[in-house]
């Protein structure tokens, strides 16, 4: 009986607050791509979020192979987008890390790479 009814509060959770249950912000896009093999080397990594984010505690880096950071600094948080400029990159696998924390406080975090064909 108490596993029913803890089953409908969650259910009715569910439906009174649609958006507590919604209130992260989930990666949607990324550019370039999560796993892509690019001919030509980005000049940016930039992320678009579900949600707006906030700027002073969403964060973006990016590594070489040998985890060393290669970003030029200056991410930018605005609106649902999270995003890094970069310096001329040689070929090789990158990895890119971020942490998004949308406006009512909600965190989430990753990883994906891509690589920069020769």
């Amino acid at each position: 009986m108490r596993t029913l009814t803890c089953a409908a509060a969650i259910a009715l959770a569910g439906i009174l607050l649609p958006g507590a249950l919604a209130a992260h912000a989930f990666l949607q896009q990324a550019d370039p791509a999560v796993g892509a093999t690019v001919s030509k080397a980005p000049v940016a990594v930039t992320l678009r979020f579900s949600q707006d984010l906030e700027p002073a505690f969403s964060k973006l880096r990016v590594e070489d192979a040998d985890g060393k950071l290669v970003e030029s600094g200056g991410v930018r948080a605005e609106g649902e987008m999270l995003s890094v400029p970069l310096p001329p990159l040689p070929p090789g696998r990158y990895h890119v890390y971020w942490r998004a924390v949308s406006v009512d406080g909600h965190a989430t975090q990753g990883d994906f790479t891509f690589t920069v064909a020769p």
